[in-house]
């Protein structure tokens, strides 16, 4: 790339995030507690909501590595998308009325009420280190891009996106993370439709020509029923797997939790969740079919890292300027998501260990200056961890990493929730101790026999393993 073109993209990069952060601190003025900082006085409307629970969960990975996914197999990940939906109905369904009986601020005062603050606390906790390291990667993950456009290493490129992360979540708060994201989520779906046109101009014979070819290689096979566990992407591990990571990622992950608590009432709560079903069905078959054209484009060339595939493609194929804004639009999205991140973090620090330690929990003013406080801790953390996220990257995509990160421990979130729904006599010992077996199982099986089960069956595994232990404690506990 010569020099007149990439100063253009970097210019455009800088006036659109500095744009997006001074926004975002306007957006959240008047703030003079913590239920303004981290919930946004729940007044947000259900179709904001929606686009910042589905920008949240897949804005980097899915523009960057979800390409990739198609590149190196298919379009079989698609399958996972329909359980994604199923569990969000079944959350819907579930959670959220109990959610909204409580006035709650977190997810995990749900348990507190069944198990008492010490089961609150340890699930919490359980959220903060799987939080911590399932977004640092996603932090390295939009490094990539930054650093294939400046040609800055991936440690400068990480701190520059972390400062620009950490001013925008300080000043904002929950309410101009939602709205932001809601707006970054359409800009990079333009970026997407952009990629699009570009692939049918670049690729000789256009879209048709990368159809066929896909289709004669077996790329375009949706459905796989296999019974083999240890493929990743099966009818099976999509219904079962998928329905329950989706049920365990929003049902009681803090990230989104939080987004659903800001709606105004129960069934606008609803609404938003499922609606964010069938947008994420769309958009990953969007992202993946970009895959698909790229590998076209390429051959089926071998990169390093398959996250770099489609951030090579904007940035050496795209025109000036067009390039820079797509680029600017995968860091506002990771912005929007990082922040979120940081901000769910902060109040579970808040809301979950500090309050409670210190008999402030209805101290709103003090909440908002801890929880600020808190903000900063995160972000300084999670920055540490994208860069040890470094050495570790090669030879994999982001998007997988992190979900597999995530599904070690939902299993065992989600049994403790069902168990607090569905299994009355269950005491907080019971609860600490299924999950804990439960977390534990997953870890030996990820370090044991990831060769023959594939990462989205761990929720489904982990949760049934957390319930069952968790009944069987409390049937023995009652006998005693």
């Amino acid at each position: 790339m010569s020099g007149a073109p990439r100063a253009l993209d970097l210019a455009v990069i800088v006036v659109y995030l500095v744009a997006v952060t001074l926004w975002g601190a306007w957006l959240g003025r008047g703030q003079t507690g913590g239920r303004d900082y981290f919930l946004g006085r729940r007044s947000l409307p259900w179709g904001a909501v929606m686009l910042s629970v589905v920008a949240t969960e897949t804005s980097t990975l899915t523009f960057l590595s979800i390409p990739g996914v198609a590149y190196l197999g298919g379009l079989g990940f698609l399958q996972l998308t329909f359980g994604y939906l199923i569990g969000r109905i079944g959350v819907a369904a579930a959670l959220l009325p109990a959610y909204y009986r409580g006035e709650l601020a977190t997810a995990y005062q749900l348990l507190e009420s069944r198990f008492g603050l010490g089961a609150r606390r340890f699930t919490s906790g359980i959220f903060m280190v799987t939080r911590l390291l399932a977004d640092s990667v996603r932090l390295f993950a939009t490094a990539i891009p930054l650093a294939l456009v400046t040609g800055w290493p991936y440690p400068v490129s990480i701190a520059v996106i972390g400062v620009l992360t950490v001013v925008y979540t300080y000043l904002g708060g929950i309410k101009a993370v939602i709205w932001v994201d809601a707006v970054q989520m359409g800009l990079y779906l333009v970026g997407a439709v952009a990629a699009a046109v570009a692939l049918q101009n670049l690729v000789p014979g256009g879209w048709a020509a990368v159809f066929s070819a896909a289709g004669e290689a077996g790329k375009l096979a949706l459905f796989d029923f296999s019974l083999d566990a240890s493929v990743p992407y099966t009818f099976w591990a999509g219904l079962f797997g998928g329905a329950f990571l989706s049920a365990a990622s929003h049902g009681t992950d803090q990230l989104i939790v939080q987004r659903l608590l800001t709606c105004k009432d129960l069934r606008a709560s609803q609404r938003a969740l499922v609606a964010s079903g069938v947008a994420v069905i769309v958009q990953f078959a969007l992202f993946l079919g970009l895959g698909l054209g790229l590998w076209m484009l390429y051959g089926g060339q071998t990169f390093d890292r398959a996250d770099e595939i489609f951030a090579k493609f904007i940035v050496e194929e795209l025109p000036p300027g067009l390039t820079g804004l797509l680029v600017a639009g995968i860091f506002a999205a990771a912005m929007s998501s990082l922040s979120s991140s940081i901000n769910s973090l902060a109040s579970a620090s808040a809301y979950d260990f500090w309050a409670p330690a210190r008999g402030k929990a209805a101290d709103d003013a003090a909440t908002l200056r801890v929880g600020k406080a808190f903000t900063l801790v995160w972000s300084t953390l999670l920055v540490a961890g994208a860069l040890m996220f470094i050495p570790l990257s090669r030879g994999t995509t982001a998007v997988e990493v992190a979900l597999g990160i995530a599904s070690l421990v939902y299993g065992g979130l989600l049994g403790a929730f069902a168990l607090a729904l569905f299994v009355p006599a269950a005491r907080g010992r019971d609860a600490v101790v299924a999950i804990t077996a439960g977390v534990l199982a997953m870890v030996a099986l990820w370090i044991f026999g990831r060769a023959h089960v594939a990462w989205p069956w761990y929720v489904f595994i982990g949760t049934l393993l957390t319930f069952g232990i968790g009944r069987i404690s409390a049937a023995i506990g009652g006998r005693r």
